[in-house]
């Protein structure tokens, strides 16, 4: 039904509607009056009954004090004779049946119902079946005296029967009303809806384009007095008439000119169905649209020409935006989002078209919005230009960005909204970082070049004459002794020296073929009796494609050496694996070697630094913090690389032993080029 209805035409809706009008004020107020007429009848049924039972009573006050039972059954059937009576009875104080009407036997039940013992007569409705019956009951009294009660049921069916009568009467009008009104809708409805038809036509050719006035009396057509019309679009062709309206010209009937709007009104209002029409309001509404299709062909002209022109430059805003690696964003006064570009999307993992109206609590975790949120606040309410680099933490690692933000103002130089860009500049970081520790290093190489140079003089000849007297002062004493430690800490403060010269690289390098498992293989072989003693095994898994590289076969095995050795100090002592591995990647051109270990590992902030001159997680005494760094120039000086990692991955395949505690650990990898070249960029032959 509800499918149905909108495509029905306006005059049957019309007709509907009046008629569903009508149908709706039957339905609400023949209920009402017929509720009304049963109210107002049973009323009056129970005003008759309550007469009649009262009557009855005092008829039968001398009756029952004569004890003249005969007259008294005679004043009870006298009750019969009356309509909607159905039975009638008296019974004494104590309840006994005196006389009754019934033919078939008196119904006990009736005696189970409450007597009328007051001084007004009492109503009951009681249901026999299909039948209701008001019971009414009076006493019988003599002054204060009960003498009995008197008992008459009315039938109920007379009053429904009126209802029904007067319901049924209502209804027939409320028809005759409903055919005389659908009728007379249906008279005027149609005399509408011809001019809406006609004004419908010039509408659609409106809408499809066709914007050329055509003003008449229904709206878009000419109409001029004809004895006959001989026009095969009109609905009345070949039909002789007063008036003919017709669809298919355009021409002004008199001056022949389309274009004259004014020319072809006048010329209108000439028409007897104009004169007949003019001035009501579908008239009006035809003139309206007449004026208002000259005003739209001019606006959407117009408009057609600026939406091209917005529609170009929208595509290619889009495209630069969509292009740039930036995130861009848009947000209102209320810090609520109006637009954003394709990369800002993809970095809160939302469409673009989501991103429209939410705010930076919908987007981001909660730090982060919040900072975003307070940061656009201060601007929107200062107006000043923020340019600034931050840190921001992501599941991806950290990033830096640089981020600008405007206000953005209207016409009339209020802030509307912000304009942000965040560009990503954690590549530039990193190199800044990496020139800064370039320096830093570059610096400290020349420091320590510079320190170790001036040193290493004077400790040679203090360790010179700490052995020198040495000799002479007598063995055990405590000359002796004292000049031992001296010569003990001159040791390693020239192993200091050492390591700053290798450091700072000023100390030559004597680079050839050489095997690199051969090279890992004698460190192990130099430290394994010692790490044996602390509890430590070596694992071995060499390679056994013995690859050949160019390097200095003594400065890689003081690498092996120190990484052996940071390997040992990582397990304080308690024992522990040391997992050695090579491996030859022939393609890549490179040769890896990993050192690994069961100890306590190293933190996150400690890997960063670990490669730093003098940085050390060890305590005093027992380490320079200069191992590493020198192992980390002399890989650097055989264009290789290295770094840690801690702990050490699941998949790394580390040997577990029994009895054997372990700890997170750290794996060192270092690779090293398969380059044959020397110093000077020759080749050499193997």
């Amino acid at each position: 039904m509800r499918r149905l209805f909108p495509r029905l035409r306006f005059h049957t809706k019309l007709n509907l509607g009046i008629s569903g009008i009508l149908v709706a004020m039957a339905l609400l107020l023949l209920p009402f009056v017929g509720t009304m007429n049963a109210r107002s009848l049973v009323d009056e049924a129970r005003r008759r009954g309550t007469a009649l039972v009262e009557s009855l009573a005092a008829r039968a006050v001398d009756s029952m004090l004569a004890r003249d039972f005969l007259r008294l059954k005679n004043m009870v059937d006298e009750q019969n004779q009356v309509e909607d009576v159905v039975y009638a009875f008296v019974q004494d104080q104590d309840g006994h049946v005196l006389a009754h009407t019934f033919q078939k036997g008196f119904p006990v039940d009736l005696l189970n119902l409450e007597q009328g013992k007051g001084t007004r007569p009492r109503i009951l409705l009681l249901a026999d079946g299909s039948r209701r019956i008001y019971d009414l009951s009076a006493p019988i009294r003599v002054g204060d005296s009960l003498l009995g009660t008197v008992r008459i049921g009315l039938s109920k069916a007379r009053i429904n029967r009126v209802v029904q009568h007067q319901v049924t009467i209502m209804a027939g009008l409320f028809a005759a009303v409903l055919i005389i009104a659908t009728s007379m809708g249906t008279y005027f409805a149609r005399r509408v809806t011809v001019r809406l038809a006609m004004l419908r036509t010039h509408a659609e050719r409106m809408l499809t384009g066709s914007l050329d006035v055509m003003s008449g009396p229904a709206g878009g057509v000419h109409c001029w007095e004809k004895q006959q019309c001989d026009t095969p679009q009109c609905p009345a062709y070949g039909e002789t008439q007063r008036r003919c309206w017709y669809i298919a010209g355009t021409m002004c009937p008199d001056c022949n000119n389309e274009d004259n709007f004014q020319c072809r009104l006048e010329s209108c209002r000439k028409c007897p169905v104009y004169r007949e029409n003019a001035g009501d309001e579908i008239q009006d509404l035809a003139e309206t649209f007449d004026v208002m299709a000259l005003s739209l062909k001019e606006h959407i002209d117009e408009l057609h020409d600026a939406e091209r022109s917005l529609k170009d430059q929208q595509r290619l805003m889009r495209t630069i935006l969509d292009v740039t690696p930036d995130r861009v964003s848009l947000v209102d006064d209320t810090m609520r989002y109006q637009g954003c570009n394709k990369s800002f999307a993809e970095s809160v993992g939302v469409p673009i078209e989501e991103v429209v109206g939410k705010t930076d609590f919908d987007l981001f975790y909660e730090a982060e919005a919040e900072e975003r949120h307070l940061t656009g606040r201060d601007i929107l309410t200062s107006g000043r230009r923020l340019d600034t680099q931050i840190q921001v933490h992501e599941e991806k690692g950290d990033r830096w960005f640089h981020v600008v933000s405007i206000p953005v103002r209207d016409e009339e130089d209020r802030i509307v909204g912000l304009l942000r860009t965040d560009r990503d500049i954690t590549d530039i970081k990193g190199f800044e970082m990496q020139l800064i520790q370039a320096q830093k290093m570059e610096s400290l190489g020349l420091l320590a070049g510079g320190v170790a140079h001036e040193i290493n003089t004077p400790l040679g000849i203090i360790l010179g004459y700490a052995q020198l007297l040495q000799e002479d002062v007598e063995p055990d004493s405590q000359i002796q002794q004292d000049l031992a430690v001296i010569e003990k800490q001159t040791q390693v403060c020239k192993k200091i020296v050492a390591d700053l010269l290798g450091f700072s690289r000023q100390s030559e390098s004597a680079k050839r073929e050489m095997c690199f498992n051969n090279s890992v293989l004698e460190a192990v072989s130099l430290v394994r009796h010692t790490l044996k003693l602390d509890n430590v095994s070596i694992i071995t898994q060499m390679d056994d494609r013995f690859p050949v590289i160019y390097g200095d076969p003594e400065k890689l095995k003081q690498v092996w050496i120190n990484l052996l050795n940071n390997a040992r100090d990582a397990m304080n002592g308690k024992g522990g694996v040391i997992l050695i591995r090579t491996k030859l990647d022939t393609p890549a051109g490179i040769v890896s070697v990993w050192v690994a270990d069961n100890g306590e590992g190293i933190s996150e902030e400690a890997l960063e630094k670990i490669f730093d001159p003098f940085y050390s997680t060890k305590s005093v005494g027992q380490g320079t913090g200069l191992g590493l760094s020198v192992s980390f120039g002399i890989i650097e000086d055989h264009d290789g690389e290295i770094h840690a990692e801690s702990p050490v991955p699941d998949d790394f395949g580390f040997p577990r032993e029994e009895g054997v505690a372990f700890g997170p650990g750290t794996v060192f990898e270092i690779n090293l080029p398969l380059d044959h070249s020397n110093d000077s960029g020759e080749f050499t032959e193997e």
